[in-house]
């Protein structure tokens, strides 16, 4: 994640300077000191609920400050429920990995999936595709309407929020070509706040930056200079 960064910086003329921030003890925290000198907030993937409550918050952060926000894999997951919380109102809204007896896990095994499965063979690994939606900023990022991304993730968007998640501003840019899975996502009325269940750091190169590290660090340079 680090490297792709740097490589969105070569891309911008900018030069990247990554601040490695702990999500333990960050529920609480004035997130204001902790970012004062933020540009952009990162969120990458992870397993295991260490720290889950504080990323909830940064999410929530970055989307209501307007500061530009790019999360990956449990990222994405992490904003859904954190707009999910914050904007829904739906206040134990979790992932079944962090919360089994939440009345909105909002990130859910797929319905062809159970625990009675053992965990490897619930794991979705290697190279997806994925249908953009025109006019998104996802899109204007990729400028394809199709793409293909590497996963290394077991939970997804719980189908049955899609349409409230959608009607309150949160827009499905990426889905899967047969239209079962949430791949993407972005939040209206913010002027960078995307989110991937991929691993797009995988594909990135110092001579060709992955397009949402490029977009993300051309939307950390605008920011800058507010």
């Amino acid at each position: 994640v680090s490297e792709a960064l740097y490589h969105g910086g070569f891309e911008n003329h900018a030069k990247v300077n990554i601040q490695w921030i702990d999500s333990q003890g960050l529920e609480n925290a004035n997130l204001d000191e902790v970012f004062k000198d933020t540009d952009g907030i990162i969120l990458p993937g992870g397993f295991g609920d260490r720290g889950i409550e504080g990323m909830i918050s940064v999410a929530t952060y970055a989307r209501q400050k307007q500061i530009p926000y790019l999360g990956i894999c449990l990222g994405m997951q992490i904003a859904a429920i954190a707009f999910a919380r914050d904007v829904l109102g739906f206040e134990d809204a979790n992932s079944y990995e962090f919360d089994s007896e939440s009345k909105h896990t909002i990130i859910d095994f797929m319905e062809d999936q159970s625990n009675d499965i053992k965990k490897g063979g619930t794991m979705r690994l290697g190279s997806y595709p994925c249908s953009l939606k025109a006019d998104t900023k996802i899109w204007s990022c990729y400028k394809k309407d199709m793409i293909d991304e590497r996963h290394r993730h077991r939970y997804e968007v719980n189908n049955d929020y899609r349409n409230v998640l959608v009607e309150n501003g949160m827009k499905l840019s990426g889905i899967s070509p047969d239209g079962r899975i949430v791949e993407m996502v972005e939040v209206e009325d913010h002027p960078w706040f995307l989110a991937t269940q991929a691993h797009p750091e995988f594909k990135s190169r110092p001579n060709r930056p992955h397009p949402l590290f490029k977009g993300f660090v051309e939307a950390a340079v605008k920011n800058s200079m507010k």
